[in-house]
């Protein structure tokens, strides 16, 4: 059986580009795909050889660790015998942003002695995708595995007809909850939403995401948020069956890269620094600053998403021979097939959704970034490895789920990394000794929780139980 990698990389919106080639072709025509950055690694990266035993190593599942999984819940546990009202969220940001505000809003249910109407997923600006929480996830197994926690409701009962998001966009309204503080604690829920609740039997909140705390929180409710989170979202059954297939042809015969949301450059000339430029002002409407660090302080720093190249050195120092089967999840790499053809000189057997599945096959989820996103993050769930080239939502909701199920995840330090990528005078031993040093306790290892970390990134102590 061959052993899947899974590699999350960088995205961008290659339409972007298109009207500024079109108003800016003296620019453009500048642009050429650009050249490997590191050239001298690289010619030695593609005549390496892994011995036998540490190709056997790399894909040892990981030995159990001091935390495990397990299904505690409160044997207590059981539904108020009156509801104190209807909580309605609105959920915006992509797939896994939405994950997390989905467990949260039954925990805030939960608080509250709720009913939760099934969070509403706003279309998202970045991906323009309408998809809704049934079209993502299988709500009948959602309300039935947490039917002994929380009262969910699939619609709006008639006679909250009119709490509807084009109600709220209109006015200010008595109902509509909106100053909820990022990382709010379960007492301000219980004194800024409950009596909303008992005056007119539903609350709306928005935003939502991002507020309810990951500290001082009753035990009851992060062991909920976990049950949420690992057990209650399965995926709808046309995914799970797709994942599956992808996953079967990989093994039988994964990289997201943030470009655009950090402040680096990666040596696509002019051309790129303008369309980036623009892309993020359109896309992430000022979000992304002009950084005051230099792009070699930036990379230094370990600030910079890795480039599709630096990764494919990543894992071929890490001893990942020619024959690895590599599965990108992503959106849209960004630069497209120029930008990762080095990475596909050093990995031949490179496969996506568009290579693995037919066309056929792709219907249901074609032009849907939450249900291609979606597809992604169930194979990269039940590849072999996962190795992210940078940190973001869909990098914390997988390593974290990973973690949960035991499952080796490469960690990349982006620090280390950062450094060797700008000393040119490494020799390829060199380099790859520092990697493979630096990484020895980034495949896996269970990390606990600190203080104001995610439980959805960092699932212990509080969703495992100690072995």
């Amino acid at each position: 059986m061959a052993g899947a990698l899974v590699l999350l990389l960088p995205f961008l919106f290659p339409s972007l580009f298109t009207p500024l080639s079109h108003a800016l072709p003296s620019v453009f025509s500048e642009w050429n795909a650009p050249k490997p950055r590191h050239s001298r690694l690289l010619k030695s990266a593609l005549q390496r050889q892994t011995p036998d035993e540490q190709l056997a190593d790399l894909w040892r599942p990981l030995a159990q660790q001091q935390w495990k999984r397990c299904a505690r819940s409160d044997s207590m546990s059981s539904l108020p015998e009156k509801s104190q009202g209807y909580i309605q969220v609105f959920l915006d940001g992509g797939l896994n942003q939405q994950r997390m505000g989905i467990c949260d809003a039954v925990a805030v249910a939960k608080i509250l002695n709720a009913t939760l109407i099934i969070p509403h997923l706003e279309v998202n600006p970045v991906w323009q995708d309408s998809s809704t929480f049934m079209d993502i996830f299988d709500v009948d197994h959602f309300i039935n595995v947490l039917k002994d926690d929380v009262s969910i409701v699939k619609e709006l009962p008639d006679e909250y007809f009119w709490s509807t998001r084009e109600y709220y966009a209109t006015a200010i309204r008595a109902t509509r909850i909106k100053t909820a503080p990022v990382h709010a604690s379960a007492n301000w829920y219980i004194e800024n939403v409950l009596p909303v609740l008992q005056s007119y039997g539903i609350a709306a909140i928005a935003p939502f995401s991002h507020r309810l705390a990951f500290d001082n929180m009753p035990e009851d409710i992060q062991r909920l948020r976990c049950k949420v989170n690992f057990q209650a979202l399965v995926f709808v059954p046309h995914i799970r069956a797709l994942g599956d297939a992808l996953v079967t042809r990989l093994r039988y015969p994964l990289a997201q890269d943030m470009a655009a949301h950090s402040a680096c450059d990666f040596g696509g000339g002019k051309a790129e620094k303008l369309a980036l430029a623009k892309y993020r002002q359109v896309i992430w409407q000022g979000r992304v600053l002009n950084s005051q660090f230099t792009d070699e302080e930036l990379r230094s720093r370990g600030r910079c998403p890795l480039t599709p190249e630096e990764i494919g050195l990543l894992l071929a120092a890490l001893g990942f021979d020619n024959s690895t089967r590599l599965y990108l999840a992503s959106h849209k790499v960004y630069g497209g097939e120029a930008r990762i053809s080095t990475l596909r000189s050093l990995f031949p057997h490179m496969e996506d959704k568009k290579s693995l599945a037919s066309s056929e096959e792709r219907a249901q989820i074609k032009g849907k970034a939450s249900l291609l996103a979606a597809v992604d993050y169930y194979v990269s769930m039940h590849s072999d490895i996962f190795i992210s080239a940078s940190p973001g939502n869909m990098h914390n909701a997988v390593v974290g789920h990973r973690t949960y199920e035991n499952k080796k995840t490469i960690r990349p330090s982006m620090t280390l990394l950062g450094q060797l990528f700008l000393n040119k005078n490494l020799t390829w031993p060199e380099f790859q000794d520092a990697v493979v040093e630096g990484h020895k306790n980034r495949q896996g290892q269970l990390r606990l929780r600190k203080p104001q970390q995610s439980i959805y990134t960092y699932p212990a102590p509080d969703c495992m139980c100690n072995a």
